[in-house]
């Protein structure tokens, strides 16, 4: 898993190894069926001893989930929140005004049963598109939650929002602020229907600090377009796509604000948290066997780095040349080409992990087999120079392989 954690020494951060989103002061999580699946853990909860503040990011699909519409109007009452429920197997999804009345149903519940005003809470889904909610199987669930709210059961809560997932994915780091210790931690969820632009994708992150909500916002919006909005399986945006931050101040820090001394040494450690959940995300794509890691140099912005590096790992036909292990680097030059970003393509080059396959718009003679062994790894690099610019930028994905369109094909059954 180390691959995961690779940026850590340039941020000097302490990565805790057996960090999650209880590790912050003041939280717990858990997990538990309640009986949506049929065996497996499907209705899971974080809770903060005291309100915190809240910041999230939707998708940008059109037809957004009744669960967002219901956690946006909590977070826009105060900016706060200080309980988050998330059931998985069903998306509540294109259920229509009977969505929305159970979203609000089942914030309004959870909060009145743990004793919460109602716009405190968060209510998230994820799983199958347009069908109901069991309500009365989730409101069950929640009554059992109320007599282990404060459990530290964060593997619980991590399994009990997974779909097609096939592992977990947490992370969480420690950093001093005014001479506090902050910590900040992480889980997360998405294996396919992925392609975020803020699929189904999902991420939760905790953090003692103290801050307030506009500072918040602002971070969790400039670390998500360097870091899940970099990702991509399928090229397919989830109507249920969220992350959410809580903050509830327990490490007792000043106030952080944008013109905090330590606001960059914060952002830095958010971005990390968040890099960390998307390249696993990303490694978890369906049926995947490989992560992809795209590293675009010397273009106008960094933003036009970033959507050539995305428009690199969104292809089709080059995720399919890596899971067969082929350094095809035609199809990594065919999708620079159609990302829209005007380039000159007689100084572009283009390596394969060490293995460079075009220099400066020629053809590069390489070793066919060296090149092979680079997309044998399980973590692929490849890196394109366009040398007409400073801009830089990154992105994760993963290679498309048979086992993707199996599960896919039988998703519902």
């Amino acid at each position: 898993m180390s691959v995961f954690y690779e940026v850590a020494s340039e941020q000097q951060l302490h990565i805790l190894t057996e960090g999650n989103v209880t590790t912050p002061q003041g939280f717990s999580a858990g997990g538990l069926h309640c009986g949506i699946k049929r065996k497996r853990k499907d209705l899971g909860w974080i809770y903060s001893e005291v309100p915190a503040v809240a910041a999230g990011v939707y998708t940008t699909n059109h037809f957004q989930a009744a669960p967002l519409e219901v956690t946006q109007d909590s977070i826009a009452k105060e900016g706060k929140l200080q309980a988050i429920l998330v059931n998985s197997g069903k998306a509540n999804a294109f259920t229509g005004p009977k969505g929305i009345e159970d979203a609000y149903e089942m914030r309004n519940v959870f909060s009145e049963t743990i004793g919460l005003k109602n716009h405190y809470t968060a209510v998230v889904s994820t799983g199958v598109i347009g069908e109901l909610l069991p309500m009365e199987k989730i409101k069950n669930g929640i009554k059992y939650i109320s007599t282990n709210l404060l459990n530290k059961s964060a593997d619980d809560f991590e399994k009990s929002i997974l779909t097609t997932d096939t592992f977990t994915k947490n992370v969480a780091v420690e950093l001093t602020i005014d001479g506090k210790l902050i910590c900040i931690g992480g889980a997360a969820k998405g294996s396919g229907m992925i392609h975020p632009n803020m699929a189904t994708m999902l991420g939760f992150i905790t953090t003692d600090a103290h801050i307030n909500h506009e500072a918040l916002q602002l971070a969790l919006q400039q670390v998500t377009n360097k870091t899940f909005n970099c990702i991509s399986v399928d090229g397919d945006s989830s109507t249920n796509d969220m992350v959410l931050v809580m903050a509830n101040g327990l490490a007792a820090n000043q106030l952080l604000t944008a013109d905090h001394k330590d606001w960059n040494a914060f952002v830095d450690a958010l971005q990390f948290v968040c890099e960390c959940l998307a390249k696993q995300i990303a490694r978890d794509g369906e049926g995947a066997t490989k992560l992809v890691e795209v590293e675009v140099k010397g273009v106008e912005s960094d933003d036009a780095a970033r959507k050539i590096a995305k428009t690199i790992i969104s292809s089709n036909l080059v995720k399919t040349a890596i899971y067969g292990e082929d350094p095809n680097w035609g199809r990594i030059v065919c999708a620079v080409g159609y990302s829209d970003i005007a380039l000159d393509p007689n100084v572009v080059s283009i390596a394969i992990g060490n293995t460079y396959v075009l220099k400066n718009g020629v053809p590069k003679a390489f070793n066919e087999p060296e090149a092979k062994r680079e997309l044998e790894k399980e973590h692929i690099k490849i890196l394109v120079e366009c040398n007409q610019g400073e801009g830089q930028g990154r992105a994760w994905g993963c290679d498309l392989s048979y086992d993707y369109v199996r599960i896919n094909a039988s998703y519902r059954t």
